[in-house]
């Protein structure tokens, strides 16, 4: 089809574009200093970050919390990809700050080895653009944000080429627990909740109706799992450390999330207390 429209229905996203759009994000996560964060390993939250963001010494609302119960319990895990979590990754220099000083992908890592550790099942609800998906008639700021740049595309529901390696692949330390023949990779959100996906489903057919929450991003899909969840009847608690949103002149996601998960979820817990949890709950 011939037109003239190329931004809106996204017919243009190569992958030359797609590597525009990345310098593009990283010219301007330098000129806020996001950049020089680039290459740092942490694997547990800054002492900055956790002053940053505490909890408020006396809190307004009542304190709860989530047992986990063997055989009903499960690690979900949102977009462990590289896009979001990788420096290579499209969205680096926006969630690279938050990432970086969260410890998130150490922390997504840790929640992998003691889940499978314990025996506990393990769900991915990953992001993927196909083609058809550039299509859409109208869309969000962040849908068309994240269609402008390529992000999460795949050449087709069908097709793998170019995936290993790719934004839309899974963060390479994360593979083996992933790809191990055991954990369930439900099919993909198209938005940022798992009302469009099989999530629900494959939860409910194994009889799990408790959660970990973590992943990517934080005040996007994260908390949008972390909603849908609470609909459909599940608890569910969210690994606090284990997630990291974007920081732009619009706000910090990572803080609208944090103060929306002490609203509505039913726990709010650090990875080294998720951990020892999940230990003990084997």
């Amino acid at each position: 089809m011939k037109h003239d429209d190329h931004e809106n229905c996204g017919c243009n996203v190569t992958r030359e574009h797609v590597d525009m759009a990345r310098r593009r994000l990283l010219a301007g996560a330098a000129a806020t200093g996001v950049a020089g964060l680039a290459g740092t390993a942490v694997n547990a939250a800054t002492p900055e970050a956790r002053a940053e963001y505490a909890d408020p010494e006396t809190p307004g609302l009542p304190q709860l919390d989530m047992e986990i119960v063997p055989g009903r319990t499960a690690l979900v895990v949102t977009d462990p990809q590289v896009d979001f979590l990788s420096e290579d990754g499209v969205t680096w220099g926006v969630v690279g700050e938050s990432v970086t000083e969260q410890g998130t992908v150490d922390n997504i890592e840790r929640l992998f080895a003691a889940a499978k550790s314990a025996g506990m099942p393990v769900f991915i609800s990953p992001h993927y653009y196909y083609p058809h998906d550039h299509e859409w008639h109208f869309e969000g700021v962040l849908e068309k944000t994240m269609h402008s740049i390529g992000m999460f595309d795949r050449p087709g529901p069908l097709d793998l080429n170019g995936f290993d390696g790719s934004g839309a692949d899974w963060m390479p330390q994360y593979k083996k627990y992933i790809e191990d023949g055991e954990t369930i990779i439900c099919s993909p959100h198209k938005v940022y909740s798992p009302a469009q996906n099989d999530l629900n489903l494959q939860l409910r057919k194994r009889g799990i109706d408790k959660v970990i929450l973590a992943g990517m991003s934080a005040n996007l899909c994260t908390q949008a799992h972390l909603y849908e969840l609470l609909e459909l009847g599940y608890e569910v608690a969210v690994v606090r450390d284990a997630t990291a949103g974007a920081k732009v002149p619009e706000g910090d996601g990572y803080l609208a999330a944090i103060i929306n998960f002490r609203m509505v979820a039913n726990a709010v817990w650090w990875t080294d207390d998720a951990v020892t949890r999940i230990a003990r709950g084997a």
